[in-house]
């Protein structure tokens, strides 16, 4: 079923890619058999920029790089503070002990009522006590 939908939606997909590239080739052709286009009317030319005048004083010249640059004569040794001290760890686990509990008493659970096995006769869903006895 889904092979069908996706065949079908394949086929429609070729025919418009085929009829579209045949649209355009016959617009192409159309376009290649029209006339040439009127001649058009010059335009006039673009006005020049005018330019700007140069400066008459000189640019004061830049400052030279020396090549080479000043050493300091000793580098500062850097000082470093002392390391702070870590607290010391102890060898031996201190013992784990739970709080007593309170002495109080649970209360009673209640018992469960007890199903009865035989069915209570109910008078007037009984039927009548008979006339003779056996």
């Amino acid at each position: 079923m889904a092979f069908r939908n996706s065949f079908f939606l394949v086929f429609f997909f070729a025919a418009f890619a085929i009829l579209s590239n045949i649209n355009g080739g016959l617009a192409a052709r159309q376009l290649l058999q029209t006339t040439t286009p009127p001649n058009l009317p010059k335009l006039p030319p673009m006005p020049t920029i005018p330019n700007l005048p140069k400066p008459t004083t000189t640019l004061p010249p830049l400052p030279s790089i020396p090549t080479t640059l000043p050493q300091p004569s000793q580098l500062p040794k850097p000082t470093l503070p002392p390391l702070p001290s870590l607290p010391s760890i102890p060898t031996t686990l201190p013992k784990l002990s739970l709080p007593p509990l309170p002495a109080t008493s649970l209360p009673n659970i209640p018992s469960f009522p007890t199903i009865p096995t035989t069915i209570p006769s109910i008078p007037f869903l009984s039927p009548p006590p008979s006339k003779t006895s056996p």
